[in-house]
């Protein structure tokens, strides 16, 4: 695979993190974290995605949760202090943070936003991010994560 300099490999670059880069073949019937689990052989519970949301006022807002959970759409609206929230519609994507689905990190979106990871991410050492086009993931602690992103972490996911 030629590994293309993304908008998130360009940034974690610049910081004195501890990073590595997985590349995967990419099935593009199948963009779930549950395939990219298969394909890198990384544990699915590692495997964070990248959701997009938007708040009330159409403020946007990146939710990262473990690859096999569903993120509870109430409870972040509660967690964050939004009357509701709803998924970004996929045609909004790209124009919003700079990524595709299947693509999309948390890293090296160009507007100011919210950041919000589940709170299963401060008992683990690594996590798998998106590296911000498909067919590449990230691994980092995700207490470096969460520095860098100023991220808040809550309990976010369906029990």
């Amino acid at each position: 695979m030629n590994l293309k300099k993304t908008n998130a490999i360009r940034e974690i670059e610049k910081t004195h993190f501890n990073y590595n880069i997985y590349t995967y073949e990419v099935d593009e019937n199948d963009l779930s974290a549950i395939n990219v689990s298969i394909k890198t052989g990384i544990d699915i519970t590692k495997i964070y995605k990248t959701l997009a949301l938007f708040n009330e006022k159409k403020e946007l807002i990146i939710a990262c949760i473990p690859g096999s959970d569903e993120l509870d759409l109430k409870q972040l609206a509660k967690v964050l202090h939004f009357k509701k929230v709803e998924m970004l519609n996929l045609n909004d994507l790209l124009k919003n943070t700079g990524y595709i689905r299947g693509g999309c990190s948390p890293i090296g979106i160009k507007k100011r936003h919210l950041s919000i990871i589940d709170s299963s991410a401060l008992y683990k050492d690594k996590i798998l991010i998106s590296g911000g086009m498909r067919g590449l993931q990230l691994e980092i602690a995700p207490k470096d994560l969460i520095i860098y992103l100023n991220m808040l972490t809550a309990d976010i996911i369906i029990k």
